[in-house]
């Protein structure tokens, strides 16, 4: 297989979220989980009553007229989803009883399924596997990072919505699932079959390297994960230590709240994140109980860090707290709440966009490091960090251990919708 630019993410979550591993809600920002507002057009108003007549006018030729028996039910998440659909946000979006308690069970840090975060891929509307986590059956089962799923358990995908594809592929602990792969090496089709397990995943794993450097590493944002950080930085006693190293490396996002609670840890005060909807605007200050405002400090970035990684690495980068290592972020700088449905199902929404204290939106640009190091694998290769050497960790040391960390030079501001 050639040589792919392929860039390694450690040891991750989810899916996120948005993942196999799960969660799948890759790279969301969550507001909150608020519950399900009344629809409108069943209150009787007349201009709603005008406006759906359409539809059910529709909905009754239907049932009058069509050759086969239908399905209720798949009529009316058919219209949720074409709602949804034609506002043209990715992030926007309906989810079945089952996707819906799916990334819901995935965000407790739990869940069943394959280990692997994912994006959809726009070339072929499968999914794009962007990190597989260590020691996951998908790593056993040889995928990689760089792979799009376009089929399960024999059948085409591509034409399916995000979340739909997600949980096909996900199931129970101790099945297995069927997957056509496109490899870019790889001319055909490739079938590879693999184990669904439980998986645990930690968001925050630390040790002290060679030379009184820390090294934390977050995999994702769950409502726990800013107290587990502050704990580990506590057992490290992180502010006296000589460095610290931040890898937020294939963390998909989480929750808004949290992201703003992890960049207070490292910063007393200044601003974390600007957050613009309709017609209003907030900034989201440090909570000044910062446990490690000083410690000279290094953030690892790669292209599958989303969403509130991205602000994390945004808020240190702008108030020149940290020197960002790695490469280009993945690009999302939206927030969603989660609404819950009478039907067990839920709908995600894009609310407000946010912007990093300088005012730089992220969204399909990413995160720049100041110092941009790339990780190739061999295409096949499985990542071994035990005997592999890591080149964006190793250039995070050596910043640290110089004395002199990179000041960073933060980009002007983009123009911003109010």
């Amino acid at each position: 297989m050639h040589r792919l630019r392929l860039y390694r993410k450690m040891a991750t979550v989810s899916v996120a979220m948005t993942a196999l591993v799960m969660v799948f809600a890759i790279g969301y920002i969550f507001g909150a989980h608020q519950p399900s507002t009344a629809v409108q057009a069943q209150t009787g108003s007349s201009g709603t009553d005008e406006l759906f007549a359409p539809f059910w006018e529709t909905w009754t030729l239907l049932h009058d007229n069509y050759v086969d028996s239908m399905d209720d039910t798949a009529l009316m998440e058919g219209a949720l989803n074409g709602m949804l659909d034609s506002l043209g946000d990715p992030h926007t979006g309906y989810m079945t009883p089952d996707t819906f308690a799916q990334i819901n069970e995935s965000m407790s840090g739990e869940y069943e399924g394959i280990g692997a975060t994912v994006r959809t891929d726009e070339s072929t509307g499968g999914l794009y596997l962007v990190t597989i986590m260590d020691g996951s059956p998908a790593q056993a089962a040889g995928l990689m990072p760089g792979d799009v799923i376009v089929e399960v358990e024999g059948e085409d995908i591509t034409g399916l919505d995000q979340n739909e594809i997600i949980a096909q592929v996900r199931g129970p602990a101790g099945t297995t699932v069927d997957l056509g792969i496109k490899r870019p090496s790889e001319t055909d089709l490739l079938d590879v079959e693999v184990a669904r397990e439980r998986i645990t995943v930690a968001s925050v794993a630390y040790r002290v390297l060679d030379g009184d450097i820390g090294y934390v590493r977050l995999s994702q944002f769950e409502f726990s994960s800013s107290q587990e950080l502050r704990d580990a930085l506590e057992a490290m006693d992180a502010n006296h230590l000589k460095g610290l190293v931040l890898d937020v490396r294939g963390n998909p996002g989480g929750y808004l709240t949290t992201s703003i609670e992890v960049a207070s840890a490292f910063m007393q005060q200044g601003t974390v994140v600007i957050e613009r909807g309709p017609e209003r605007e907030r900034t989201y200050d440090a909570l000044e109980n910062a446990i490690a405002p000083d410690v000279p400090m290094v953030v690892l970035v790669d292209a599958g860090s989303a969403s509130a990684s991205e602000l994390i690495a945004g808020a240190l980068q702008d108030n020149h707290r940290a020197t960002i290592v790695g490469t280009k972020t993945f690009g999302k700088g939206s927030v969603q709440t989660w609404h819950s449905l009478s039907n067990g199902g839920g709908v995600r929404i894009t609310v407000s966009r946010w912007y990093t204290p300088g005012g730089r939106s992220v969204s399909e640009v990413g995160i720049d490091p100041d110092v941009i190091v790339p990780f190739e694998i061999e295409a096949g290769e499985v990542y071994d960090p035990a005997t592999m050497p890591d080149p964006q960790l190793e250039a995070a040391l050596t910043i640290l251990r110089s004395g002199e960390p990179v000041q960073p030079s933060v980009a002007e501001p983009d123009a911003v919708a109010q």
